[in-house]
């Protein structure tokens, strides 16, 4: 939202598929008794999009943002008061449904439970590219929480117009339209059709959020609870779950521009500097 300013692995009943880490039983002299110490469980998850769904939900996995609720002042407007839109999917392309309120961005997360450390990537698809002054934007998503008229975590977002470039790393502080970017400053970057974004986010005080093109680090961001962009303090996002988002204030040609697959893991040693963006 800018302004001036593959694998499936997971729990059995939400992620379809596990590969949970066992621990073993065993002790010095080769016999059993003792429990090792447990290795956390994994999740994984990657989507092609390949449902035609309004919004996602790919069997009970995804969460829209019109979870978040109904602003009962506005109840009677065209959007029936929603704050926050939901992402739909067609023929290998995730894109926004719509976007109820000025930054009111299409947002779908994972459901379940997700460790906090989480990279996640995804391919841009761009079918027609997007004209004028502002605004189209990919977003992933990382530790989000929806709850009633509120979406906290993090997001890290990419324009997809090269007359019109930036990136950024963002703070979504809860209420419908608060949030700031908050990463080191970068120069002009924008993604095109093919290319893959990435972030991973890491830590608990301060929370640290890095935003890859390519595989390619571009930005990073560092959250202390600070307050910022003419918001209070808010944070750092401690849990939440990963996902997607989309950005169009312009003309709502939603279906121009996408992803065309997402994968995210919460494995720590993803996370690392030398992780692929797979």
């Amino acid at each position: 939202m800018q302004m001036s300013a593959f694998l499936i692995v997971g729990t059995v009943a939400l992620l379809g598929g596990c590969r949970g880490r066992q621990s073993h039983l065993s002790n010095s002299n080769g016999h059993g008794g003792d429990l090792a110490p447990a290795v956390p469980q994994v999740h994984t998850y990657s989507t092609t999009f390949q449902k035609t769904e309004n919004p996602i939900s790919e069997g009970g996995k995804w969460m829209g943002g019109s979870l978040a609720g109904r602003d009962p002042g506005k109840v009677n407007s065209s959007t029936g008061g929603r704050l926050f839109g939901d992402v739909q999917t067609a023929n290998g392309l995730s894109f926004g449904v719509d976007e109820p309120t000025e930054f009111g961005d299409p947002t779908a997360i994972l459901a379940g439970t997700w460790g906090p450390t989480q990279t996640a990537w995804a391919k841009v698809k761009i079918i027609k590219l997007p004209l004028g002054n502002c605004c189209h934007e990919v977003e992933l998503r990382l530790r989000m929480t929806i709850t009633d008229r509120s979406i906290t975590g993090y997001e890290a977002y990419c324009s997809v117009m090269p007359d019109n470039a930036y990136c950024h790393i963002a703070r979504w502080n809860g209420p419908n339209g608060s949030y700031w970017n908050f990463e080191k400053p970068i120069g002009p970057n924008s993604l095109a059709d093919g290319d893959v974004i990435k972030a991973t986010v890491t830590g608990t005080d301060p929370v640290i959020i890095t935003l890859y093109k390519n595989n390619v680090p571009i930005a990073q961001a560092v959250d202390t609870g600070a307050a910022g962009g003419g918001n209070g303090a808010y944070g750092p996002w401690k849990t939440g779950n990963p996902g997607i988002g989309y950005f169009d204030n312009i003309d709502n040609n939603w279906k121009d521009f996408g992803l065309s697959s997402f994968s995210v893991t919460d494995d720590e040693s993803a996370a690392a500097p030398a992780a692929g963006a797979r």
